[in-house]
């Protein structure tokens, strides 16, 4: 046996030295060449003694009558003697039941030679030297003899061998002297010489092979090891088949995995075996077929994944084969190995559904949405023919959030998940983008009116009213929707109209829908540049502040303060609209360093006007949420050296939405430095009317629509109007009409009760220097 450690390759050569026991050999460990010659001789140690008696008696018949009886008797004694020894230390099994063996065993075995070599040796001078030289060539004859047994008996022990070969030529070749055959002495030497030789052939081819066998029986040792080690780690099974595709071996493993034992299994088609439940039904997976298709064509095959059924369970099994082939490269079937892999495959299921679908809702996610708009788009281009993507956006969903908190907002969502699961047909998948953002994905969309039919039913069934947690919720939708591959033909670009056309139903209130259209495109371009633009514009001193004058509506139209407006004129734009840029600054996070300037601005310029002249500055939510924003203010106020009581800050109601406990204490703060406050746009956005008992504003602001209406006698403008003013009247606080620019609605809203006034008919806006001309006329009133 090779040892554990030793190599598996096998030496390419052995020389003379090592193959005699002088050297270590090369490629090969010392002791393992020992071990191969201890086997051997360890096997025919018996063989050797018996051969040895039967030429002895030989020797002793030959010179029967011949050679003195003493001779014969104490040869024969001597003889026998010494061979009973050897058989006793080199016969018993215990000598050669060792692991390995050291030189000074081959020491003890070339010994044994030597003496066994003396002992033939001198039968030619005890015996030998009586009778002619015809008994000598007998003699030499049965001598010869031992001499081949003896290569023979010794193949892997070439020493020793070579010791008794060499000593009974040399004592042949000195009997043939003896009696004048010198001819046969030398020819003696010469056989000798070439049995030498081919003992030394033989052994090294003997060794060699035995080596090899070695290494073969290692390999073989280990690979049943492994193979023992695979079945007892009981992850995988092994079977095997024959030219029929009928099982012929299977490990106990798989015939468990198949609810039987291995006597059941052998000689039954493998394709049945693993058919299960199918057999009998004749419905066959695909890979069921893929596998029969594999097997007829006698293929390898890897890592093949099988859906089994065994009395109605459903498992999966991995499944690796190879060919096998006699030495003739005949086929003799398939070996392979299998593996229950269903715990793997439901977890693989559980993690690609978790990738694809959101867990809140329980609908199709972004990933998955990308997915089945990629197939669309493919479809669309295939057949000739149009998909089609809606974007879907929650209208004020956010003040739900904000006011009633994130689990109610949370349920809020997934009622909004089941109802547009009730609208979905076959034609649609819908999903969760993220947020409050949906979306639709038609794979056929080549009627355009039915995607304005469906955006319309999905407004109108988000749109009614929910009931979560005994509240009674309404929200709106916005729908953006764009068709493949007109308006984008990849995923990114289709996906990206939608969102433009989106924004544009968004921007015009929401609770609508629109298509996408080519100049979309266009304006967001501009919106990029815009805020590229915008950006620059505070360091470039791009922005100035325009005033307009409010005025009492009583009396003289006294001039009592300004509101702050901000301009802009860009060298790209000119002068651009505020209500064309302040959404791009709110959408790019700048409005908060715009804002600051503009009160700092207002503030200081404020300063120049008379001490009963007030100044009113807008504030957006950004601004009003911002962490530091009263000390912003209070700075403003420091630096100017404006009274606070002459600042009043314009709030809307949107400010209520995002976070309303925060902006009323972020109010109040305001409030308690003398600061005024007013809310704009009144009665436009959503009821506040709550907010007004926690929040004490100074002034009310009357939205231009309305007094536009009341001018044209519009009941609902003159009954919101009469409102307001009751409101405030109620409260102590002042209503200032904004937008008026006739005298029409200059008398409507006198007449209404309107404490202030602000439009064009008093005053447009204006640069600070004109400010300052109105308070140099004759008397503080705007003409």
């Amino acid at each position: 046996m090779i040892k554990k450690d030793a190599s598996f390759e096998l030496p390419t050569e052995l020389s003379y030295k090592a193959l005699l026991g002088l050297a270590e050999p090369t490629g090969l460990d010392g002791d393992v060449l020992r071990t191969i010659q201890a086997r051997k001789i360890r096997q025919r140690t018996s063989l050797r003694v018996a051969l040895n008696l039967t030429f002895a008696i030989l020797a002793l018949l030959l010179y029967r009558g011949t050679a003195p009886a003493w001779a014969m008797i104490s040869w024969a004694s001597l003889f026998c003697g010494f061979h009973i020894v050897a058989f006793y230390q080199f016969g018993g099994k215990w000598v050669w039941d060792r692991p390995q063996y050291n030189r000074d065993d081959v020491r003890r075995l070339n010994t044994h030679s030597a003496v066994t070599g003396l002992m033939w040796g001198a039968v030619f001078g005890l015996l030998g030297t009586s009778g002619s030289i015809m008994e000598v060539l007998g003699l030499w004859s049965i001598v010869l003899g031992m001499m081949v047994y003896s290569s023979l008996l010794l193949p892997t022990a070439p020493m020793a061998a070579t010791i008794f070969i060499g000593v009974t030529s040399l004592c042949a070749s000195l009997g043939f002297a003896f009696h004048g055959g010198y001819y046969l002495a030398v020819a003696a030497i010469g056989i000798g010489a070439l049995l030498v030789m081919a003992c030394l052939q033989s052994a090294r081819a003997q060794i060699l092979y035995e080596v090899a066998n070695s290494i073969v029986q290692e390999k073989s040792e280990t690979v049943s090891l492994l193979l023992r080690e695979f079945e007892d780690s009981g992850a995988d099974w092994l079977w095997q088949t024959d030219v029929a595709r009928c099982a012929t071996h299977v490990s106990p493993r798989f015939a468990y995995a198949l609810g039987t034992d291995t006597k059941s299994v052998e000689g039954q088609p493998l394709l049945k075996l693993i058919a299960g439940d199918a057999w009998e039904l004749g419905q066959y997976p695909a890979e069921l077929h893929e596998l029969a298709d594999r097997l007829k064509r006698r293929e390898s095959f890897s890592n093949l994944i099988v859906p089994v059924m065994f009395k109605g369970v459903q498992r999966w099994w991995e499944l690796s084969a190879s060919p096998r082939h006699s030495e003739d490269g005949s086929f003799l079937g398939f070996r392979g190995v299998g593996s229950d892999v269903t715990e793997q495959r439901e977890s693989a299921n559980k993690i690609s559904h978790l990738a694809r679908f959101d867990t809140l809702t329980g609908l199709p996610n972004r990933l998955l949405l990308t997915e089945t708009l990629a197939n669309a788009l493919a479809d669309a281009d295939k057949w000739r023919r149009r998909c089609g993507f809606l974007m879907i956006d929650l209208d004020r969903f956010k003040a739900v959030n904000d006011t009633l908190g994130h689990p109610v907002g949370d349920r809020l969502l997934a009622q909004v998940a089941r109802r547009l699961k009730l609208i979905m047909t076959d034609n649609e998948l819908c999903g969760r983008l993220g947020g409050d953002e949906f979306a639709v994905v038609i794979n056929d969309a080549s009627d355009t009116n039915y995607v304005a039919t469906l955006s319309g039913r999905i407004i109108e069934s988000l749109s009614r009213p929910y009931e979560v947690d005994q509240n009674t919720l309404f929200i709106g939708a916005s729908v953006g929707s764009a068709l493949g591959p007109v308006d984008g033909r990849t995923v990114e670009l289709l996906m990206r109209s939608a969102d433009l056309a989106l924004y544009r139903s968004k921007d015009q209130g929401g609770n609508m829908h629109h298509s996408y259209q080519h100049k979309l495109h266009a304006n967001a371009e501009e919106r990029r540049l815009m805020e590229f633009e915008l950006r620059a514009a505070l360091e470039r001193e791009q922005f100035h502040v325009e005033y307009q004058p409010v005025v009492t509506a009583r009396g003289d139209n006294t001039l009592v303060g300004f509101e702050a407006l901000l301009r802009w004129v860009n060298p790209k734009f000119g002068n651009v609209s505020p209500a064309k840029f302040i959404p791009v600054a709110e959408d790019a996070r700048l409005i908060v360093a715009i804002g600051d300037f503009i009160l700092r601005r207002a503030c200081k310029d404020a300063m120049s006007w008379p001490e009963t002249t007030c100044i009113a500055v807008n504030i957006s939510v950004d601004q009003l949420t911002s962490a530091n924003f009263v000390e912003t203010v209070m700075s403003a106020l420091q630096d100017s050296g404006l009274s606070p009581h002459r600042l009043e800050l314009e709030v809307t109601e949107s400010i209520f939405l995002r976070d309303g406990t925060m902006a009323v204490q972020v109010l109040d703060r305001i409030r308690s430095l003398g600061v005024k406050l007013s809310l704009d746009d009144f009665g436009t956005g959503y009821s506040s009317l709550g907010y007004l008992r926690n929040v004490r504003f100074d002034t009310i602001k009357v939205d231009r629509s309305f007094v536009q209406g009341a001018a044209k006698n519009k009941a609902e403008s003159l009954a919101i109007i009469r409102a307001v003013v009751a409101l405030a009247d109620s409260l102590n606080i002042a209503t200032t009409a904004e937008g008026v620019e006739t005298e029409g609605e200059l008398v409507m809203v006198q007449q209404l009760g309107c404490k202030k006034i602000q439009g064009y008919y008093f005053g447009r806006p204006m640069v600070f220097a004109d400010s300052l001309e109105l308070f140099k006329r004759p008397r503080s009133a705007v003409a």
